[in-house]
């Protein structure tokens, strides 16, 4: 089946690419890069889909059984714009221009000194025989890869004051929708993009399986965020991360805090397997978090009413006066 899929997708991708993408690559006088702008037509494909099943089926989730009602809806807009510019593509493509080059001749440099890549379906498949080596069986495994990556990046991001200063726009949003998944300071997620990047490139993963994996984690949060009273009973909040398991890890002093007052650290921070914060104690299934705010102690006027910004390029300039220490 997912064999299927994957060729339906390269179908979609191809119409795309010729019919839209090609023809302003060559009016633009980008013959050189022809071959990467059909690899960043499957983003574009992605996001479009990804945005599609959004509106088709999380949105009506959230108008059905709201955690809250939405009291800011200019502070949503923002979310929703930091959405398209990472699901439509423009952030990939400043990546290309701006930082994949680097990393391009670092790879270069490494392969030339006898450092490559490793083939961890490969690896595997003598463990797990009959099933890494399909499709299916590829996917799942680099699924569970790259969310254990993704839970330790998220750890890494509430542990270090650093990350945490940047990380700290994700928190901010006091209304919580299915676009905030994205609301990310651009420097935290050029970040967490090389990791991950790097990561696949040192695996071996199949670019297909990538553009895969990615999608469906994106897919998971976006509903992980939304505004909607849902929770999938005791053994499924231990099984996929539910938008209940979710909330308590942005509610006020619960998510984000731990060991008292103000001190980094948290819970529930798994994208897609509870499992990850189950093995390293970080899970916290109580609570009531529907009935909970969401949002940053320190936001509050009686705290202190630190300013996160309202308007997106506000919101990164902030984000970086925290990094240095200014704001």
């Amino acid at each position: 089946m997912i064999d299927t899929l994957l060729d339906a997708f390269g179908l979609a991708q191809q119409w795309l690419y010729e019919t839209a993408v090609q023809p302003v690559v060559f009016a633009l006088g980008g013959g050189s890069i022809l071959e990467d702008a059909y690899n960043a037509t499957g983003w574009l494909l992605v996001g479009l889909l990804q945005i599609a099943v959004m509106l088709a089926v999380i949105g009506p989730l959230q108008r059905w059984r709201p955690v809250e009602p939405l009291a800011d809806r200019a502070a949503v807009r923002v979310d929703v714009l930091y959405t398209l510019i990472h699901r439509l593509g423009l952030f990939r493509v400043a990546l290309f221009f701006a930082v994949d080059p680097l990393w391009d001749s670092l790879r270069g440099w490494l392969a030339v000194q006898g450092v490559t890549g490793w083939q961890l379906d490969t690896l595997v498949a003598p463990l797990w025989p009959g099933v890494s080596d399909t499709a299916l069986g590829a996917f799942v495994l680099y699924l569970v890869v790259f969310d254990c990556a993704n839970y330790l990046i998220h750890r890494a991001q509430h542990q270090f004051d650093w990350w945490w200063a940047l990380h700290a726009l994700h928190h901010s949003q006091r209304q919580m929708t299915m676009w905030t998944d994205n609301r990310n300071h651009l420097l935290d997620s050029v970040v967490v993009d090389l990791v991950l990047v790097q990561l696949g490139h040192a695996i071996g993963v199949a670019p297909g399986q990538f553009v895969a994996v990615v999608a469906l984690s994106q897919l998971v949060e976006n509903l992980s965020h939304a505004n909607v009273r849902l929770r999938f009973g005791w053994l499924g909040e231990r099984l996929l991360v539910s938008p209940h398991f979710h909330r308590i890890h942005h509610s006020l002093g619960i998510g984000h805090e731990s060991g008292g007052k103000g001190t980094l650290g948290g819970h529930n921070f798994a994208v897609l397997l509870p499992v990850w914060d189950m093995l390293f104690g970080t899970a916290r299934f109580e609570g009531r978090p529907g009935d909970t705010a969401t949002g940053i102690r320190d936001q509050l006027p009686e705290e202190g009413g630190r300013d996160y910004g309202r308007g997106f390029w506000a919101q990164q300039r902030l984000g970086l006066l925290r990094l240095v220490g200014r704001a």
